[in-house]
């Protein structure tokens, strides 16, 4: 692991603190205390699971392995229980691999556009400020699309994070449709042969036709310019609603034909980060990146490992 690498998995326990504190930390006085499997300590464990956001049917899945596992290999000590118990959550993760291993990946086709969705008061507007930043760190050249026309506040707010980022914004104030800007934003880009293109669009709640209609609008514009975009729609999810969460992903995905990705937001400011888990386990749809503090590098892209080792370690 390199210095850099060090210094974003160090931020990354930090930031995943308190659901350390309430699974971990749990799990491992549980071991401690009862060093056996027996129903009183699979029924303690599902509860400590459920407690951290893990979800029933995930958390049942995880118990009922561990119990066939119990049937065939004997755990007689602390360590060779909490290796278990480790294992069985690894395994429910469901494969995320994409170009996001690093921000630095080839774009074989310029711009490789990403739109962003998601209800309001999720964090839609600084994970796209982090995720700019990250892309331009990275060598990139980047231009975000201002496609949120419904709050007057909207692209002040985006624009201070473009600044800071260190990128180009396109905005239009005069226009309150969203689908215009967005096809400006990548009609410029493909004039000035930018790399990546980060679409806002408006937060709208995700049991409302009609604003769904709306992003769906925001896709057959933007193909107006380049056919098979967005490459990417990223769902952005407050990591604290829990069920309303998963629902949003549902219903979004219905709209939209697929969501891509999740932008777990907020992850520090909860003890129930076992979400990730239960949204690995029961949606197709994979975690892709998680905010873990109010920094323009605190977004990391999201690696099952490393986020079960600042866990468990």
């Amino acid at each position: 692991m390199s210095f850099l690498d060090k210094i974003g998995f160090t931020k990354l326990k930090e930031g995943l603190t308190k659901t350390k504190d309430g699974l971990f930390d749990k799990v491992s006085r549980l071991i401690n205390a009862r060093a056996k499997i027996d129903d009183e300590f699979l029924t303690e464990l599902e509860e400590i699971f459920l407690l951290s956001d893990v979800g029933l049917d995930t958390a049942e899945k995880i118990i009922f392995n561990i119990k066939e596992r119990a049937k065939t290999d004997k755990y007689e000590t602390e360590e060779e229980l909490n290796k278990l118990v480790i294992n069985e959550i690894k395994k429910v993760f469901t494969d995320t691999t994409s170009e996001f291993k690093t921000f630095d990946f080839n774009i074989t086709k310029k711009p490789y556009v990403i739109m962003i969705v998601g209800v309001n008061g999720v964090g839609k507007t600084t994970s796209i400020g982090k995720l700019a930043y990250n892309f331009k760190k990275a060598g990139k050249s980047v231009l975000i699309g201002s496609a949120d026309t419904f709050r007057a506040a909207a692209n002040e707010q985006l624009e201070i994070w473009a600044n800071k980022a260190g990128v180009e914004i396109i905005q239009n104030p005069k226009s309150s449709d969203p689908a215009s800007v967005a096809f400006d934003t990548v009609q410029a880009a493909v004039s000035r042969n930018t790399d990546v293109v980060i679409i806002d669009t408006a937060g709208r709640l995700h049991n409302k036709s009609h604003l769904m209609e709306e992003l769906k609008k925001i896709q057959r514009v933007m193909q107006k310019v380049i056919p098979d975009i967005p490459n990417e729609t990223f769902i952005v999810l407050d990591a604290t609603t829990g069920q309303n969460g998963l629902n949003q992903v549902k219903e979004f995905s219905n709209a939209l034909g697929s969501v891509t990705g999740i932008i777990l937001t907020k992850l520090d400011g909860t003890a129930k980060g076992g979400i990730v888990i239960k949204i690995n386990n029961e949606l197709k749809t994979p975690v892709r990146f998680i905010g873990v503090g109010e920094q323009i590098d605190d977004l990391q892209i999201f690696e099952s490992e490393n986020f079960i080792k600042a866990l468990f370690e």
